[in-house]
């Protein structure tokens, strides 16, 4: 989970993730979507979602393709969505302490 976290950590490797979510690409099709950043940086950075256990690589004659691991991306999902759910919780427990705050005031 840690090297997964580190991985999306930068916000290139976030929109690589996305762009392979749902179809495999190759390295080149997805250098294209950044026109600020080499190939070689690109491929670096596949290369940690790789090593993070994010995406596969698949060899085609010369091509890589690459695609996103579903299982693993729902796991950080759900890693993720478990603080969303505490701070929610905990905003709701604050407002509920407020309300009973303010209608105790109007009473006294």
């Amino acid at each position: 989970m840690e090297d997964a976290l580190r991985a999306i950590a930068e916000p290139r490797r976030r929109e690589i993730l996305r762009l392979v979510k749902d179809e495999e690409l190759p390295a080149g099709r997805i250098a294209e979507h950044f026109r600020d950043v080499s190939g070689p940086a690109v491929s670096q950075h596949l290369r940690v979602l790789k090593e993070a256990g994010l995406v596969t690589e698949r060899r085609d004659g010369t091509r890589r393709l690459y695609r996103a691991v579903p299982e693993k991306v729902a796991e950080i999902r759900d890693f993720l969505e478990s603080f969303w759910d505490e701070q929610m919780t905990a905003l709701k427990g604050s407002a509920e302490w407020e309300e009973r705050r303010r209608r105790r005031g109007r009473r006294g």
